[in-house]
This record gives C-alpha cells, structure tokens and sequence, in this order.
C-alpha cells in the first residue's frame, strides 16, 4: 500500500496545480496518529489537513501529513494560491490569509452549532423562544433557508437572491448582537455563542460578495469525515511512510467521488493505464475530472 500511494504522486502533484489554479479552497483538519515519528511519542498527534477546491467541473480533495498544527502548515499547503479561503475559526489559518493576501472566508455552521449547543445547555422545557440562544439560532436557520432555495442556482442568481433575502437578515442579526452582547455573561454558553458571532463576523458575512460561495464549509468537513470515520476502525499509521500514502490514496479516492466516477473502477483503470505513461499529456489524462464513467 505505501507503494501504491508513492506510485501516484505525480497524479498527485498535477491535482495540486489544479486546485491551486482555481481562486476558491476550503480547509479543514483533524488529528492522526502515527507510531514511528522522528522526535515524537507514539502516543503524539499528528495531523492531516484537507483542501478542497479546483474549478467546479473538475473539483480537487487533498489530504496532506504534517506532524504539526502550526500555521506555516496552511503557508506550505497554500503557497501561490490567491483568493477565497474558506475555514473554520481556527486562527492557524492568519499567517497565510496575510502573507497571500487571501479574502477570509468563515464558516456559519460552526456559528449555528454554538447556539445549538447554548440551546441544549439550557435543559428540557427551559426552552423559550425569547431566550437569546434560540434567537441567535432562528437568525441563523433563516439564513440556511435561503441556502435551500438557491441550491439550485446559478452564481449569478445566488448573488442576486442573496442580497434581497439574506442581507436583511444579516443586518437584523447585527442589530441583535450588539444589543444582546452586554447582556449576557461571555463564559456562559450562550455568551460564548454570542462572541464567536461577533468575532468571526466580518468572516462569516463574505459569502454575500461571490455567488459561487458558500454559507459554510461543510463541504470541505464532509470531504474530511471518511477518514475520520476509517480512523475509527485502523486507529493510526505505522510509520510517515504509511500516512503519506494514506494521504495520496484518500485524495485520490475522495476526488474521485467528487467527480461522479466509482472510487474501485478508478483506481483499476489508474493503475493499468500509469505503467504506461510517458508524459505530462499521458498523466494528465488519468486525472479525475478528465474521465468520464463510461471511459472506464
């Protein structure tokens, strides 16, 4: 398996340009475990990072190894990248946003989360409707309705459908906040809730400047849960070999699902044809997004 996953790094290298050739990323990251690690307990965390982006038709999912969380790790991944990067609140992420000079994109499901939270905090039958928690979370649901609507859309109508619909709502929502933060403690979960808004809302708005944008970065947080969820049953990597190929194989496979091909009939058809390569021209059309189902 480490030599299959070393085999495709050049499939890997030539995904890489095509997302960074693209002005949108989504970034998420989680936490591996890794055996035989220079300078590490095996006990130690590692982590792997996610990015998702590339053109529309051709959507690229990257799963990279760093030993650390550090935020030269997103500079390293998102060197040559310029525009949208959307995340979490994660402040790992600045140094990068700075030195590209990126457009902040947040996440409101990390924001909708928090007042969910506040709400279940809260007990059975103490839920009120005038409570500041379940206020926060019927803005919020509001502004995911409009999301439903315009799933559908072209950019340009989302734009246009967003600045009627969901802008009134954002002003709405500022309006509250200021009034509702001196109110409530800033340790209780609500006025955690309330803080987070306010921090991360000049981030959290930006999906109002571009219709291909989305509301959240949900779509990156379910790119990175297979492997989340394979984690669960293999536990961790023997060696940086080993999650350095798990990496390469779970981007393939992921990017893969992405593009509407099946992951197994893929990765036949890739490991027949690579052998054979003998160009850049020849690897680029092994490429997922450059297959169509019925080629395999």
């Amino acid at each position: 398996m480490i030599k299959a996953g070393a085999l495709v790094q050049p499939i890997i290298n030539l995904l890489r340009d095509r997302l960074l050739s693209y002005d949108m990323i989504q970034m998420d990251e989680t936490t591996v475990q890794v055996l035989k690690e220079p300078n590490k307990r095996a006990q130690s965390k590692s982590y792997l990072w996610l990015q998702r982006g590339g053109p529309p038709h051709q959507p690229v999912i990257l799963f990279d190894y760093d030993p650390s969380r550090s935020q030269q790790v997103p500079k390293r991944l998102l060197e040559g990248f310029s525009g949208y990067l959307q995340v979490d609140g994660y402040e790992g992420y600045n140094a990068a946003v700075a030195a590209n000079g990126l457009v902040h994109v947040g996440c409101m499901a990390h924001a909708r989360r928090r007042f969910s939270d506040a709400v279940k905090a809260q007990g059975k039958g103490k839920h009120k409707p005038t409570g500041k928690a379940q206020q926060g979370l019927a803005f919020i649901q509001k502004l995911y309705g409009v999301e439903r609507r315009v799933r559908e859309f072209s950019a340009e109508q989302r734009y246009a459908y967003r600045q009627q619909h969901a802008k009134p709502i954002l002003e709405k929502l500022r309006s509250w906040l200021d009034n509702s933060l001196p109110t409530v403690p800033p340790t209780s979960t609500t006025g955690k809730a309330l803080n987070y808004l306010h921090k991360e809302w000049g981030k959290l708005i930006r999906y109002l400047d571009d219709g291909r944008l989305a509301i959240d970065n949900n779509q990156a947080e379910n790119a990175i849960r297979p492997f989340v969820v394979g984690r669960k049953n293999w536990l961790f990597s023997d060696s940086v070999a080993g999650v350095k190929a798990s990496a390469n194989l779970y981007s393939l496979i992921e990017t893969a699902k992405a593009n509407g091909l099946e992951p197994y009939a893929y990765l036949r058809h890739l490991y027949t044809h690579l052998p054979r390569a003998k160009s850049v021209t020849d690897i680029e059309a092994l490429l997922p997004g450059n297959i169509t189902p019925g080629q395999y």
